[in-house]
């Protein structure tokens, strides 16, 4: 676990700023997982194969690399990192 302390020079509390600011980062990052998915649904019905088999086809050289199948491994990518992200920001907590 970790923990973070905010101090500020303003009488004001931080809490509702930062609550906001997660919140909205929350809504962008679901936002950019439902879009990566939609993109991987995409190639895995033009090429008729999943996600996990393409990447191991593809690592074990039994593919060609294209500009397609190199955009299809940034997407799956990018939406590990994005619900990695998202699974960080739903487990913050404030102390007080």
């Amino acid at each position: 676990m970790s923990e973070l302390t905010l101090v500020s020079t303003h009488g004001r509390s931080l809490k509702p700023l930062i609550k906001a600011a997660l919140e909205n980062e929350l809504r962008l990052l679901d936002a950019g997982v439902h879009r990566a998915e939609q993109r991987i649904k995409l190639f895995e019905a033009q090429y008729r194969l999943k996600t996990p088999d393409f990447i191991e086809k593809y690592e074990n050289d039994e593919i060609e690399e294209t500009l397609e199948f190199a955009e299809w491994i940034g997407e799956s990518r990018l939406l590990t990192r994005m619900r990695e992200k998202v699974e960080t920001l739903r487990g913050v907590t404030f102390a007080n």
